[in-house]
């Protein structure tokens, strides 16, 4: 058995999701295609548009034969720790060859860029801390130094190519035998909101999510389970202010990237309204991304030293959907996993307490979006049989 993997969110799933499994099935030559996705937030600080089970639903619908959860711990972390944590848990699944992911220069070397950036010469250094004291951003001091040491700059000039990069170190470090397969993105750009030719980002999707435009741009099975989020989301943003409001420096100094002064920076503006909350904590110097990623690992309670305690432990492999025709070919693979699988509720007893911890922060997280959303929350959740 070959498997073809994939990290995503689709939030929510579109037809450039569609392409890419399509295309991965092809490159891969695999046999099964996994995705391991995020579950109620995103690994930009957002809620998401549709809870974890009708996402998984959808990709299972649209051609992935099984999706599992990628624990919340690493999804509301910096794209590095979300990579590694998404690669720790597909390493430990033996027939796990190949991941897949959409970019915007499937040409380039991948292989090469990850070297460069995990080496980090002197050189690096240097011209790192050099454009930095020269007040350029963190982005484009890192992106400068990378191409004065060989590296593609487009590499780093595109959001899906920076994952992808970020996927690559993860394997190189972990020592995962998988193989990378980038595939062409096709459609708009990640951050385009308007509509294109029946392959708009899901920002564009998000953004306009009552809109006519959106039948023609996703399957299905996904237009009929969309709907308006506007109520959802503004209280989502109340919320994490008023958690921000009961936080100490502390805790925040805890928190993936939150330093630097910056946990004094958040604390100071957290009366102002949301939307201009996050603008004016993240100035010239952070990405509004990095903001709202802090705010809610602070409202789940997702800390960095329990992530690097589940980085370097075991996990668990926890499946959301399985495509009911391959559940056997499927749970096979599966339950050759370094990690023990959970189907049943009483299967929680074979995880270690570290294990224990980040399936409670995954609890937790669907609680936090169930009570926003008005929908209940089950204890655990069995995978679903499509």
């Amino acid at each position: 058995m070959k498997i073809c993997a994939i990290i995503c969110e689709f939030n929510p799933f579109h037809n450039g999701h569609k392409y890419l499994l399509e295309a991965a099935k092809d490159l891969s030559g695999c046999d099964m295609l996994l995705c391991i996705m995020s579950g109620s937030f995103t690994q930009r600080g957002d809620i998401t548009v549709l809870d974890k089970a009708t996402r998984a639903r959808h990709a299972v619908l649209c051609g992935a034969d099984a999706v599992i959860e990628l624990p919340v711990a690493f999804t509301v972390a910096p794209a590095e720790v979300f990579a590694k944590g998404a690669i720790q848990i597909l390493k430990s699944v033996p027939e796990v060859h190949a991941l897949a992911f959409g970019c915007e220069n499937p040409e380039a070397n991948f292989n090469k860029a990850a070297r460069i950036l995990i080496t980090e010469s002197e050189q690096f250094k240097q011209i790192l801390n050099e454009k930095l004291s020269g007040g350029e951003s963190y982005i484009k001091s890192y992106a400068a130094s990378f191409e004065a040491c060989g590296g593609d700059g487009a590499l780093l000039s595109h959001p899906n190519n920076i994952l992808g990069v970020e996927y690559t170190k993860a394997i190189l470090r972990t020592g995962a035998e998988i193989s990378v397969v980038p595939v062409k993105r096709k459609g708009q750009g990640f951050k385009d909101k308007a509509f294109g030719d029946g392959f708009s980002s899901a920002q564009a999707i998000r953004s306009n999510i009552c809109a006519e435009e959106v039948k023609q741009n996703v399957p299905g099975c996904v237009f009929k389970d969309l709907k308006d989020f506007t109520t959802e989301k503004a209280l989502f943003g109340e919320l994490l202010r008023f958690k921000l409001l009961c936080s100490s420096e502390e805790n925040l100094r805890r928190i993936y990237g939150c330093s630097e002064g910056l946990e004094n920076k958040l604390l100071k503006h957290y009366g102002l309204p949301f939307d201009k909350f996050v603008k004016t904590a993240a100035g010239k110097r952070y990405t509004e991304s990095r903001i709202k990623r802090i705010l809610l690992a602070n409202l789940i309670g997702l800390y960095s030293d329990d992530c690097e305690k589940y980085l370097s432990g075991q996990l668990y492999i926890k499946p959301l959907a399985i495509k009911k025709e391959r559940a056997d070919a499927i749970l096979s693979a599966l339950s050759k996993s370094d990690f023990p699988l959970l189907l049943k509720r009483k299967d929680i007893k074979l995880l270690t307490k570290t294990a224990k911890n980040c399936l409670k922060s995954d609890i937790f997280a669907d609680k936090i979006r169930n009570f926003i959303f008005k929908q209940p929350t089950k204890e655990f959740e069995y995978a679903q049989f499509i």
